[in-house]
């Protein structure tokens, strides 16, 4: 057994809490984790991890082992990055995060175009509406949106605002005439993002934007954007996934005095990562990028 990838996977292990999370996040299988596990146990004749069939524990001489792993990978990572650092070119891989709708539309194309100006750097763009923890889940990156904690680690580039939109067809708006006000929402049949709560839904005030019991639901913005396309209802979301459409006439934007404030997008990382040449370009190529893209989207 490879000792490093061993202690990768059980680190893996212990912050993920259990064998399948471990193996989706190295992508490989269960049976691989708990099979690398017992290695280690075996060669260090000590049992690391207490299992049953709720949960798992670090056992006294498994916790002194994470800790001593994260100190090995931790010294590992930094000679790799000093090693990095020396290339005149950026090469290597960067593993990035972002919200669905954000990364499909705005961050997926200037990866792409990142890539094309260097391409010895590997991406893997992992795209979810989750929060994710940058350090613990080894994230170079990731694009957030909203207000910032004042306590955050990580460093953070303001890259621009998150606009609202909402939205309908002609064919809708034919058939059911177009609302005057958000309380006129009531009476519509109203697209909504299923990932929508009380606690992150986007509001007007102090009340919900966007009504609860619409007619069509989905975790999806560009299912909800074919269904508004289609004519099955008024839909708000990011003006990044609908500003062609609307430039178009195949969509058209409705109580544009009522939409919700705008919430800023971040690019955050480590501290610990901006000189390494694949990190410090990519920062450069976003923070120079993305605030002209997201401006080219407003104009529409």
């Amino acid at each position: 057994m490879n000792k490093l990838r061993g202690m990768e996977v059980f680190v893996a292990v212990v912050e993920s809490g259990s064998f399948s999370e471990a193996a989706k996040r190295l992508d490989i299988s269960s049976v691989m984790v708990g099979k690398t596990v017992a290695q280690m146990e075996t060669q260090l004749q000590a049992r690391l991890l207490q299992r049953n069939t709720r949960r798992q524990t670090l056992t006294e001489a498994g916790k002194a082992w994470y800790e001593e792993c994260l100190h090995v990978l931790d010294a590992l990572h930094s000679a790799e990055n000093r090693i990095e650092s020396l290339r005149r070119f950026p090469a290597g891989s960067l593993r990035i995060s972002a919200a669905t709708t954000l990364g499909s539309t705005l961050v997926a194309p200037l990866c792409s175009e990142f890539q094309q100006q260097f391409p010895d750097v590997h991406i893997e763009l992992d795209l979810s509406d989750r929060f994710v923890d940058v350090v613990a889940e080894g994230f170079d990156f990731v694009f957030r949106i909203g207000e910032l904690p004042a306590d955050t680690p990580l460093v953070a580039q303001r890259l621009g605002d998150y606009r609202m939109v909402i939205a309908g067809a002609p064919a809708y708006l034919a058939r059911y005439g177009a609302p005057q006000s958000t309380d006129a929402l009531k009476t519509h049949r109203c697209l909504r993002y299923s990932n929508w709560n009380s606690l992150n839904g986007w509001r007007s005030g102090d009340s919900l934007l966007w009504p609860e019991n619409a007619t069509f639901s989905c975790n999806d913005g560009q299912a909800l954007r074919r269904a508004a396309l289609a004519g099955a209802g008024l839909i708000l979301q990011p003006r990044f996934l609908l500003a062609d459409d609307i430039a178009a006439g195949r969509l058209v934007p409705l109580l544009e005095d009522a939409l919700p404030e705008p919430r800023p997008i971040h690019l955050l990382w480590r501290q610990d990562v901006h000189y390494v040449a694949k990190h410090r370009s990519f920062v450069e190529w976003i923070s120079l990028r993305a605030p002209h893209e997201i401006a080219r989207y407003e104009k529409k």
